[in-house]
């Protein structure tokens, strides 16, 4: 007797041989029936995702949102307000500027809201400029967010974490260099052990940084040695600032705000992602306004504002002169595990880049596989420590590599931006499940406001950009190479 056999798609997408029934009665149909049925969509959107993405929808909108948090909370609140109160002499035009960068953010975070929620994939911008370009205006960007973004703000945050070390262990060059590499592999290695492992400790140095924060800013007025005199007048001789002044006191506000975006590039492993990819870019953004905006009253508290021009640790300094030699210490140790929590961030964040561009044939082989047994993308995982490492070793100094990263993080957001309009105009009848506010307007506010920051940056840091520059450059004969390689066609989203 000839028995026959029948495909059977399941779990991740692997075919199954399944065997017919040897003897027709109702209770084998049946049995056949369930297991030559592929298994169902896990949630509403899940069609609506590459066809071999085989990441799992482990995400709930606490750990997108902690996501985006710990992705903006990192070192620029504790090191930056010295520069913006050295532009912007003044307590009111300090506690200003920083609220307009919230609000500058938000204006970003509502285009990749809507980009976000439409094409919930892993990738983020990859995906955006793909599908509102082509496919090479994808793979420059997710190049350029990939090798300068993510890696090269894993180097940037290893390298802080470093140089935060060695305020309570003193470090030679060399062993600073050995903890930024040692944390790097750290980090990468919970990341690499599951999604959930990754998330979960990122959500408790979330918490962490977000109860500190709020705990500095209640007792500081409370128990702390500060005066409310510091932030009296509060506008007076405003009017002397220049708007260019302004402006450049944004550009490290806005540092500080980076971040925001953290979920969308995950959008594939987050449940119902059209609700929960908006609301983790919104509620993650105004935590943190509202934290960005109480630390520096509070700073503005401990410090008067002559004093507070210039202060580099402005964080260790006011907790200092607020609690004394102790509140310093607690401070610089919370900015250890700030970076740290940061750092695991954007390492559970960034392979996912990489993974989606060689889904679709534009990477190199291998970096699409997902583990079997921890269902992370593990090569993507490795190939990101290793540039990222390799970016330690070669750019040295914490400045150096912020400014390289700054400038590429400026260049992709602006790239969203136009991604938005372009759709718009392309895909009009595609389903949206949120819709910008503000549009036409507020994104172009966003655009705007980090092309001036692109042009100062350019003029200020030229060795920096020319290096994102370069390395975005290098992207291009690796597309003509995978686009050779790749026999897979285009496929634009249903």
């Amino acid at each position: 007797m000839t028995r026959t056999f029948s495909l059977s798609l399941g779990r991740g997408g692997r075919l199954h041989r399944v065997p017919a029934p040897r003897h027709i009665d109702a209770a084998s149909v049946l049995a056949y029936a369930h297991a030559v049925t592929p298994e169902p969509v896990r949630g509403p959107i899940d069609a609506d995702r590459h066809p071999r993405d085989r990441l799992e929808r482990d995400l709930s909108l606490t750990d997108a949102t902690m996501l985006c948090i710990s992705s903006i909370i990192g070192v620029g609140i504790f090191l930056t307000p010295g520069t913006v109160a050295n532009v912007l002499p003044h307590p009111g035009l300090v506690l200003g500027a920083w609220f307009i960068g919230g609000l500058l953010s938000l204006a970003g975070a509502l285009a990749n809201a809507e980009l976000g929620a439409m094409y919930p994939h892993a990738g983020g911008d990859y995906v955006y400029l793909r599908e509102a370009y082509h496919p090479a205006a994808g793979f420059v960007v997710g190049w350029l967010s990939f090798f300068v973004i993510y890696a090269g703000t894993v180097a940037t945050l290893a390298v802080g974490f470093a140089e935060g070390l060695d305020r309570f262990i003193t470090l030679s060059g060399a062993e600073k260099t050995a903890a930024a590499i040692a944390i790097t592999i750290v980090t990468s290695w919970i990341n690499y052990s599951g999604v959930r492992a990754g998330a979960g400790f990122n959500n408790v140095t979330g918490y962490i940084k977000i109860v500190a924060l709020v705990g500095l800013a209640v007792l500081g007025p409370l128990l702390g040695r500060g005066s409310t005199a510091h932030l009296r007048p509060l506008l007076s001789g405003a009017t002397s600032i220049p708007l260019t002044g302004f402006g450049l006191a944004l550009s490290p506000i806005l540092f500080s705000y980076l971040g925001w975006n953290a979920s969308v590039y995950v959008a594939s492993e987050i449940r119902d992602p059209g609700r929960n990819v908006p609301r983790s870019l919104f509620v993650g953004l105004a935590i943190c306004t509202a934290i960005y905006l109480l630390i520096n009253a509070v700073y503005l508290y401990a410090l008067p504002i002559d004093q507070l021009r210039g202060e580099v640790r402005v964080g260790e300094a006011a907790a200092r002169l607020l609690f004394g030699t102790a509140g310093g210490t607690i401070t610089a140790a919370l900015v250890l595990a700030s970076v740290v929590g940061c750092l695991n961030a954007t390492i559970l964040v960034g392979p996912r880049i990489a993974y989606a561009m060689a889904l679709d044939g534009y990477f190199f082989r291998g970096v699409d596989l997902v583990h079997e047994a921890h269902r992370t993308p593990h090569v993507a995982i490795a190939v990101q420590a290793v540039t990222a490492i390799a970016l330690v070793l070669l750019l040295h100094n914490f400045p150096s590599v912020l400014d390289y990263t700054t400038f590429a993080i400026v260049l992709a957001t602006m790239a969203d931006t136009t991604a938005l309009y372009a759709l718009r105009r392309r895909q009009p009848d595609r389903r949206r499940p949120y819709h910008a506010w503000g549009y036409p307007a507020v994104p172009a506010l966003y655009f705007v406001a980090n092309g001036g920051i692109a042009a100062a940056m350019l003029w200020g840091r030229p060795k920096e950009c020319a290096i994102a520059l370069a390395v975005t450059a290098t992207a291009v004969p690796f597309y003509l190479r995978f686009a050779r390689r790749s026999r897979r066609p285009h496929r634009r989203g249903p």
